[in-house]
Parts: C-alpha cells; structure tokens; sequence
C-alpha cells in the first residue's frame, strides 16, 4: 500500500512540474507552436522566444509610429526579417501588422529601419506600394501599403544575440 501510495505522489509530482508548452496571451486567431529553439531566450512578459529573438504581437492597435515608438520603449524595433521562415512558429489569420518597412527618399526604396535594402524574396510585392504610406505584414497573405495613420496591429522584434 506504502509503495502504491509513493507511486502516485511521483506519478503526480511529475506532472505538476511537466513544462507546458508556451502559449502566451495574444490577438484572437494566434496560435504559438512549442518553441524548441528559445534555449538561449530570456524575453519580457508577454514576449515570445524564438531562435534567440523576442517578439513582441501586439493585441492592441496603433498607428505606425505609435507602434515604432511602443517598440523602441521596450528596447526592440518593428519586425526587420532577416529570412523567409522567421515567423513559422505562428499563425496569423487575416490580420496585418505594421512592420519595420520605411520609405527612403534618399535611395528611392523601401528600405528596413536599419537602413538595409530589402530582399525581394523576403516581400516580393513591396515595389507596389505607394511610397507615402507604410507596410502592413503578414505571413500567409504577403505585404500590402496602408496609410501610416491607420491604425494596426504591429509586430515587435528584439535581437538578444
């Protein structure tokens, strides 16, 4: 009886500590997948973990520059994507975000907040925006330009490494 009573207790202390997979409060329509690759991570509250990045998907909307100005206050920036498959641990519906695509005068492209060019495989239908608005994001549905006053939701991006 002593033995069964001790099995129990493990079997139910194991699964008391059993680390759940991370699912963090988003938008309605987000889902995170278990995120295997967030070992070196050590994000905000509210933040996700992924390859040694944190991200940051907004629930409230805001115009592109609240949305910049939010992501600077958290030590971050808009989304700068760096390759194709960045966000393939989410899923994002039908909603955009704003991301960290600015017009430059001064090269007469789109360019990302850094001041890099960006990659044509990366947002293939960028060239047809209007140059006077910003860029909505999303994964499944590509990019499209919206009035920088409109109000979005936003995506924010903090490299740890």
């Amino acid at each position: 009886m002593c033995l069964l009573l001790m099995a129990i207790l493990g079997i139910v202390l194991k699964n008391s500590f059993h680390k759940p997979d991370i699912q963090p409060t988003l938008s309605p329509g987000n889902y995170i997948k278990s995120q295997e690759d967030s070992d070196c991570c050590s994000c905000q509250e509210r933040w996700i973990g992924y390859s040694c990045n944190c991200y940051f998907i907004s629930s409230e909307k805001k115009t592109w520059q609240e949305s910049r100005d939010f992501c600077i206050s958290k030590n971050s920036t808009l989304l700068q994507r760096h390759h194709r498959d960045e966000l393939h641990f989410m899923t994002f519906g039908k909603k955009f975000y704003w991301i960290g695509v600015t017009y430059s005068e001064e090269q007469q492209a789109w360019v990302w907040l850094n001041g890099s060019a960006l990659s044509q495989d990366l947002l293939s239908s960028y060239k047809t925006a209007r140059s006077t608005n910003c860029i909505v994001y999303n994964p499944n549905l590509g990019v499209q330009d919206q009035p920088c006053m409109w109000t979005n939701l936003y995506i924010c991006k903090q490299e740890l490494i």
